[in-house]
């Protein structure tokens, strides 16, 4: 069934997570739910989910994972004959 609100999460998910994440986890979960899914599979969309943008630490706390630095493809262009 769909959490009404984010303080319904399980508290093993609470204790884990930061807010955003908790956030991240409750829209997915709840989405999955409204799309026909079984509580089992929204959860693995759920988590999913954060994995997007959260990696655990050290300690089962989950962190923000740090920007991967931007790529420039440049053109390469050559002059001449």
């Amino acid at each position: 069934m769909p959490y009404k609100q984010i303080d319904e999460l399980p508290q093993d998910i609470k204790d884990q997570l930061p807010e955003h994440a908790q956030q991240l986890f409750f829209a997915a979960f709840n989405a999955a739910q409204d799309n026909g899914m079984n509580e089992e599979a929204a959860r693995d969309v759920a988590w999913n989910s954060v994995r997007n943008e959260y990696e655990p630490a050290n300690g089962g706390q989950w962190h923000r994972k740090s920007e991967d630095p931007p790529i420039h493809n440049k053109a390469i262009t050559t002059g001449g004959n």
